[in-house]
């Protein structure tokens, strides 16, 4: 009996990184989750991507504690405000206060030593450079440049026995193409938190970048979004 490849999956609880995973699933690989508490101003992300980790019927999931706090500089990581209803315009104009330092080459650097040890040469992140707030590592560019360097840092890789693959396959799309290739596939869009400043009950704001794309994101696919926001509750 053939062997499954593995894919090593970053899993952050929101409309991407949900939708990343059930490609990789249609694929055909195995997934393996990979999420992080890395000191961000909530769990509620985390605790939707264990939904999402189980609907989708990962092999195994991970959530690993980094705290990125003793660092800060960022409003997810340290008290800074959250930036609210700014338009898609201000979004577009500079990289917000709500980046967190290297988060993407953190997160993928755990991601290449799991896949290492899971003898995988395929990881998944739903990283996006169309709507996205300006964040520098999710570039095609910077992706490119990791997968180049994660293929000069492993034993594996060195001993001729991993070729890493680093799969971006929304890179280039819409949150609205995003969103209705996740329900071509059966994402159940419920199960997935986008918001950067939640309630302590779990609902989103509706005011921060966050909100305000996924909200855009669902209206131009023509699809309710199933959140519930502060704002309308």
């Amino acid at each position: 009996m053939k062997t499954k490849r593995k894919a090593v999956v970053l899993l952050s609880g929101g409309i991407d990184s949900a939708t990343s995973l059930y490609i990789a699933g249609k694929m055909g690989f195995d997934l393996y989750g990979l999420s992080f508490y890395y000191g961000q101003r909530h769990k509620i992300e985390l605790q939707a991507a264990g939904r999402i980790a189980a609907h989708c019927g990962v092999v195994r999931h991970i959530t690993l504690d980094i705290d990125l706090r003793l660092f800060g500089n960022s409003a997810l990581t340290d008290d800074i405000a959250v930036p609210k209803m700014r338009s898609i315009e201000e979004m577009a104009t500079d990289i917000p206060i709500t980046y967190v330092p290297a988060r993407n080459t953190i997160f993928l650097s755990f991601a290449l030593a799991w896949a290492e040890v899971l003898e995988s040469d395929d990881i998944f992140i739903g990283v996006n450079a169309l709507d996205y707030s300006g964040y520098p590592d999710c570039r095609p560019e910077y992706i490119a440049a990791y997968e180049r360097m994660a293929n000069l840092a492993t034993k594996a890789s060195v001993e001729g026995k991993q070729r890493l693959k680093i799969h971006t396959p929304l890179i280039d799309l819409t949150k609205a193409q995003i969103i209705q290739q996740g329900l071509d596939l059966g994402v159940d869009f419920g199960l997935t938190h986008s918001c950067y400043d939640p309630a302590d009950t779990g609902e989103a704001c509706g005011r921060c970048d966050s909100c305000l794309l996924r909200m855009k994101g669902f209206k131009e696919a023509g699809i309710p979004d199933p959140t519930v926001y502060k704002i309308f509750s």
